[in-house]
């Protein structure tokens, strides 16, 4: 079991990465000196698959405790699951002295994190993603939080958990099209880090996909530390630098609202992010070679994306109410090369169409 030392300033905590690493947890929740009143918020799904496994661990808790099985959606990273989350907490009595356990991915990590970020000020959270797209990006950084209307994510805070722990054999049970939302946000890592490491990702896709062993905990490793790096330094996105981990999402949570959620998050991702090379290309940052390069490792991904018959005003008016925008501009991380991201960028209305349409039309059924 490996452990990478996330260190925010003032907010140091560890990464646990490994196989069956769960029968760890409570070792380590009381080498970490953790409260022990733990309240569990599960994904439905997961528990549906793991029931035995996390009753085990619950079995052998001796103070407080209780666990909540929430059904997870795009449409449930609401209120109303929030709401029963405070209320099993104040029903069963727990107080300042508890300890929430995430189990699931990322929306059960945002509600969670989001729930410990404010039930009685603030109270000790630790994360356990079991998709292999929280595992390389949601568990790590401290954005918590939910839907509100149309809106994704507009209502949260930057709370930091006490540990993350990653096991990567909750990965067996997930199905093709998780494991594809999980690519979606390791390939735009590889548009963050380097050509090097965009190639090492293209040259080993085949077999990241297929969950090799020793693949998937060094590309989670990679991933993990390069947005360990970034939140590092930029923990509430004031200096700007944190924005570059949005590449491409701009476009992703508008096609997933405009899509009704049909598609998933990380698959909206390998779509927004062929539409920001494309915005790259219309204003002249990124070369036609770079940008036919570039696309070859996207088109891979052509027969597990479907996108159904869009609008693209819709579309456009959806990214107009993004989190990220400015005196109502929409700001965007587009690239002139890998490695090289640039941050706040205006485009027209004319190239944000050219560059959905143009983005869109390999994943169009």
């Amino acid at each position: 079991m490996k452990r990478i030392e996330i260190n925010i300033p003032g907010k140091k905590y560890p990464v646990f990465l490994g196989k069956n690493t769960f029968t760890n947890l409570l070792k380590i929740i009381k080498q970490e000196k953790l409260n022990e009143n733990i309240f569990l918020v599960v994904d439905n799904k997961v528990f549906e698959f793991y029931r035995k496994t996390i009753f085990r661990f619950f079995n052998s808790l001796t103070k407080k405790k209780h666990c909540l099985v929430i059904d997870v959606s795009e449409k449930n990273k609401s209120y109303k699951t929030l709401n029963e989350i405070y209320s099993a907490l104040i029903d069963n009595h727990f107080g300042r002295d508890t300890l929430i356990v995430s189990i699931g991915g990322g929306i059960t990590g945002d509600i969670a994190g989001f729930a410990a970020a404010t039930f009685t000020r603030g109270v000790q959270y630790i994360n356990i993603p079991t998709t292999l797209l929280s595992m390389v990006d949601s568990s790590v950084g401290g954005k918590t939080g939910i839907n509100f209307g149309n809106t994704k994510n507009i209502i949260g805070s930057f709370y930091q958990p006490k540990f993350v722990l990653i096991d990567t054999a909750f990965l067996k049970t997930l199905p093709k099209d998780e494991i594809v939302c999980g690519l979606g946000e390791i390939v735009k890592y590889g548009f963050l880090i380097d050509d090097d490491y965009l190639n090492y990702v293209k040259n080993n896709l085949t077999k990241i996909k297929k969950l090799e062993s020793r693949l998937l905990e060094e590309t989670i490793e990679t991933c993990v530390n390069f947005k360990a790096g970034v939140v590092k330094k930029d923990e509430f996105e004031e200096s700007g630098l944190r924005k570059i981990l949005n590449l491409g999402h701009t476009f992703a949570h508008a096609i997933e609202v405009e899509q009704k959620h049909k598609i998933k998050h990380g698959q909206a991702v390998i779509a927004g992010l062929s539409c920001a090379l494309h915005l790259s290309n219309k204003l002249n940052l990124l070369s036609d070679k770079k940008l036919e390069k570039y696309l070859s490792l996207i088109i891979m991904f052509i027969d597990d994306i479907k996108i159904e018959k869009y609008n693209t005003s819709k579309l456009y008016e959806i990214m107009r109410r993004d989190k990220k925008n400015k005196v109502d501009k929409i700001k965007f991380v587009l690239l002139s090369n890998a490695g090289n991201n640039l941050i706040d960028l205006e485009a027209s209305k004319e190239d944000v169409f050219y560059a959905l349409n143009n983005g869109l039309q390999y994943f169009v059924k």
